[in-house]
C-alpha cells in the first residue's frame, strides 16, 4: 500500500493482460503518482487462461488486504476511473459528494434491448447512472453498442465517449510482417462457447472447399463445444484443410496471428468488446467480423482495414472471406491499414494520453500532475480529438449500425 494520497485510482475488479499496458501507460504519465485498486482475487480459470495476477506491479493494491485505508484513497484521490465490477460501493462516497468519477462499461443489454423494459432493471440503471446525469460523472463506452444503451436509461447526455480494451501493441517492420505471412492462411481462436460460433469457421471451410479455392485453415480453442465442433468438420469432410490447434496461451496466438493473412472473429452480440480484434489488426490480419461485436464499429472500418458482415448471415460470411482468397492485394491492404490503425491511433499508450488530456480539459487535473506527458503533445489538449479513444461517441441505434457500418 503505497502511504501517499494517489491523484488518479483505477478501480476493478481484477487487473488483466488487457489492463496492464493502459496502466504501464498513466503510471508513466503521472509520474508514479497513479494506484490500480483489484476489488476481488483472479479466479483460477481466468489465470489457466493466461490472465496475470499481477502482483509485482508498483501500482497495484488489493482492497481486501487493507480495506479502510484503500477505501480512504479512493474517497479523496482527485480523479477515479471506475469500471470491470457490479458493485457500486466502492464509489458511492465519491459520488454522493459530486466528485469526479470517469467510469467505463460494456454495453448493459448484451442478450438484448428489450431487457430495458424491466422496472427492476430501470431502477438500478437509474441508481447507479441516471441520477449522476448532471453531475461530473463520464461514460466510457467500451464498444460501439454502449451509447445505445445508456441512451435508452437517459444517462450521461454529451458525457458519453469512446473506449475500449488495449491488449499489448506490438511494433514491427510491417514489410517482413506481411511478408512472411503464409498465402491463403485463415485463422479462429477463442473459446469454444456457443456465442463463440465455433462452428462457423469450419462451415466457411466447407464452403470455401466446394468451391475449390486453396486455403488452410487454424482453429485455435478448446471448450464445452469443442467435441462437437471437430465432428462436424469430420461430417463436412474438412479435416484435410481445417487444422485443430487446441488451447493455446495468449502469447503463442499472436505467433500465429502473425504468420496468417485472415482473421475470422465470429462471437454474436454478447461479445462486449473482443480484444482478439485489437490483437488480429495489430499482427497484420485482414478481420473479418460479425458487426454485432462491440469493437467492430470503433475499430474496424469495412473494406478499409477489414470487414465486417451482417450478424446471422453466414453466406455473407462465406462471401467476404471468398473475396479475400481471390484478392491478394486487398489482404495486404486491409492488413497494412489493421497494423496502422492499431500502432497509431487504438493503443494503450495513445488511450491514456487521451484520458490525461480529457482530465486537464475538464479540470480534474492539471498539466503539472502529468510529468510524463511531453510538452510537444501539450498543444492538442483543448481539443477533442476526432477519433479514437475519448473521442465522441455516437448513439447509433442497433437496427441502424450495420446499415452505417458497411454503407450498402
Amino acid at each position: 500500500m503505497q502511504k501517499s494520497q494517489a491523484k488518479f485510482i483505477f478501480v476493478s475488479n481484477y487487473i488483466n493482460h488487457h489492463q496492464i499496458p493502459f496502466c504501464n501507460a498513466m503510471y508513466a504519465l503521472l509520474g508514479g503518482d497513479f494506484m490500480f485498486c483489484q476489488t476481488q482475487a483472479v479466479e483460477q480459470e481466468r489465470i489457466a487462461m493466461g490472465w496475470a495476477e499481477g502482483h509485482e506491479l508498483p501500482y497495484l493494491v488489493m482492497y481486501g488486504e487493507n480495506p479502510e485505508e484503500v477505501q480512504t484513497q479512493i474517497d479523496n484521490c482527485q480523479v477515479v476511473f471506475f469500471g470491470g465490477t457490479d458493485d457500486e460501493s466502492f464509489i458511492q462516497h465519491r459520488l454522493q459528494s459530486r466528485k469526479t468519477v470517469i467510469r467505463y462499461s460494456e454495453r448493459l443489454y448484451k442478450t438484448g434491448q428489450w431487457k430495458a423494459i424491466s422496472p427492476r432493471g430501470l431502477r438500478k440503471k437509474y441508481l447507479d447512472h441516471t441520477r449522476y446525469r448532471k453531475e461530473p460523472v463520464f461514460m466510457l463506452c467500451s464498444g460501439g453498442y454502449v451509447p445505445s444503451d445508456f441512451h435508452i436509461v437517459r444517462a450521461y447526455p454529451d458525457k458519453l465517449l469512446k473506449w475500449g480494451y488495449f491488449p499489448e501493441t506490438k511494433h514491427y517492420d510491417v514489410d517482413k510482417l506481411m511478408a512472411g505471412k503464409k498465402p491463403h492462411s485463415i485463422l479462429w481462436a477463442a473459446r469454444m462457447i456457443d456465442w463463440k460460433h465455433p462452428d462457423l469457421p469450419v462451415r466457411v471451410a466447407s464452403y470455401l472447399k466446394k468451391k475449390n479455392l486453396p486455403f488452410i485453415m487454424t482453429i485455435i480453442g478448446g471448450g464445452e463445444l469443442e467435441r462437437q465442433v471437430r465432428a462436424l468438420a469430420e461430417e463436412l469432410d474438412v479435416m484435410d484443410v481445417v487444422q485443430f490447434a487446441g488451447y493455446q496461451k495468449p502469447e503463442n496466438v499472436r505467433e500465429y496471428m502473425e504468420k496468417v493473412e485472415i482473421f475470422l472473429v465470429t462471437s454474436d452480440r454478447q461479445e462486449g468488446w473482443g480484444a482478439v480484434v485489437n490483437e488480429a489488426m495489430n499482427s497484420g490480419c485482414a478481420v473479418v467480423a460479425n458487426h454485432m461485436i462491440g469493437a467492430v464499429p470503433y475499430l474496424v472500418s469495412h473494406g478499409r482495414d477489414g470487414m465486417i458482415y451482417k450478424d446471422g448471415d453466414v453466406d455473407d460470411l462465406c462471401g467476404l472471406v471468398e473475396q479475400l482468397l481471390q484478392n491478394a492485394e486487398l489482404v495486404q491492404r486491409l492488413g497494412r491499414n489493421a497494423y496502422e490503425k492499431i500502432t497509431e491511433c487504438w493503443n494503450a499508450e495513445n488511450a491514456a494520453r487521451q484520458l490525461a488530456r480529457l482530465c486537464i480539459r475538464q479540470g480534474f487535473l492539471q498539466e503539472k500532475d502529468f510529468p510524463g506527458i511531453k510538452e510537444a503533445s501539450l498543444s492538442a489538449i483543448k481539443e477533442m480529438p476526432q477519433s479514437g479513444p475519448c473521442s465522441v461517441a455516437p448513439v447509433v441505434p442497433e437496427r441502424k449500425m450495420y446499415a452505417r457500418l458497411v454503407k450498402r
